[in-house]
C-alpha cells in the first residue's frame, strides 16, 4: 500500500467524497470516549481523533509521518493500556487481518473501544472493485473488502461486544462529481430509511473480559452495621435504658423465682 497513491486517491472527487463523511462521523463517535490513551491505526495524513479529550493521542502505522513508526499487525504497545483504537480501512489491505484484530485487542484496556472502517463488498462500490477495469486496480479497489456480518464474528471470537454499526455512502462511486451530485438522492434516502447498502460501514465495539466484575463500596450496609452496634438510650417508665435486650434474655434463662 503505497502512501502516494493513497494520498492522489483522496484528492479526487470520489476521495473527497468518502472522506467528508468519515471525518464527520469519526469526529462525533470519539468526542465522548473518555479515558487516557487513544491511537490511531494507519492514515497519519488525517486526525480522525481530533475531537476526542484524551491526553495522549498517536498514530502508529509503517508510513512516514506517523508518530510511532510500527506495523498495524505488531504494535509497540504495552498490553491492557489502550482506551481507545481506531482503525480506518486498515484491515481489507492487509494479507493477515486477524493478526491486527488480535494485536488490537491484545493491546486496549477491558472495557476499552474499538472504531473500525471499511469498504462494504455487498455494495456498488464491492461490485466496481470486482468488475473495474485494470487500470483501476489502484486504491481502494484493490483492497480485499471484508462483509460486515464476517467482521462481526471475528470480533465476536475476540470477546468484544458490538454496540454501534452504521454506513455511509450510499451514492454510486463514479469518478465524476456531476454525477455524484445528480445521485445525491441515494445518499439522503440510504441515511433515512438505513435499507440499502452502503458502500462504506463503521463499526464500534467494546472489549469485554469475562469473569470481571466491578466491586463498589457498600457504604449504606457498613454504616447500617455501625448504627446497630452503637446502643442508644431510651427512657422506660422514668428511668433511661439501651436497646439492649436484659440479660436475662441473652443468655437464655429467667431470673430466679420466675416461671
Amino acid at each position: 500500500m503505497q502512501t502516494k497513491s493513497i494520498v492522489e486517491w483522496f484528492e479526487t472527487c470520489l476521495g473527497q467524497y468518502l472522506l467528508e463523511r468519515e471525518q464527520k462521523y469519526f469526529d462525533k463517535a470519539v468526542a465522548n470516549v473518555f479515558g487516557y490513551n487513544a491511537v490511531q491505526v494507519g492514515f497519519p495524513q488525517y486526525d480522525f481523533l481530533r475531537t476526542n479529550r484524551m491526553p495522549l493521542k498517536f498514530c502508529a502505522a509503517p508510513e512516514k509521518g506517523a508518530d510511532v513508526l510500527a506495523a498495524p499487525d505488531f504494535l509497540p504497545i504495552e498490553t491492557n493500556s489502550t482506551d481507545l483504537v481506531l482503525m480506518p480501512h486498515m484491515l481489507e489491505f492487509s494479507s493477515n487481518p486477524h493478526q491486527i484484530l488480535r494485536e488490537v485487542q491484545r493491546v486496549l484496556m477491558p472495557e476499552g473501544n474499538l472504531i473500525v472502517s471499511g469498504f462494504n463488498p455487498r455494495s456498488l462500490w464491492g461490485i466496481r472493485g470486482l468488475f473495474g477495469s485494470p487500470r483501476e486496480g489502484g486504491f481502494p479497489w484493490r483492497g480485499n473488502f471484508i462483509a460486515l456480518p464476517r467482521l462481526k464474528d471475528w470480533l465476536t471470537l475476540l470477546d468484544f461486544e458490538i454496540t454501534e454499526d452504521r454506513q455511509c455512502c450510499y451514492a454510486p462511486p463514479f469518478s465524476q462529481e456531476k454525477w455524484l451530485t445528480r445521485f445525491h438522492f441515494m445518499e439522503e434516502a440510504g441515511e433515512r430509511l438505513g435499507r440499502f447498502s452502503g458502500g462504506v460501514y463503521f463499526l464500534t465495539a467494546v472489549k469485554r473480559v469475562h469473569g470481571m466484575r466491578v466491586i463498589k463500596p457498600e457504604w449504606k450496609e457498613v454504616r447500617a452495621r455501625k448504627r446497630a452496634m452503637s446502643p442508644i438510650a431510651r427512657k422506660i417508665k422514668g428511668t433511661a435504658a439501651t436497646n439492649e435486650p436484659p440479660k436475662a434474655a441473652r443468655i437464655g434463662t429467667l431470673p430466679q423465682g420466675e416461671k
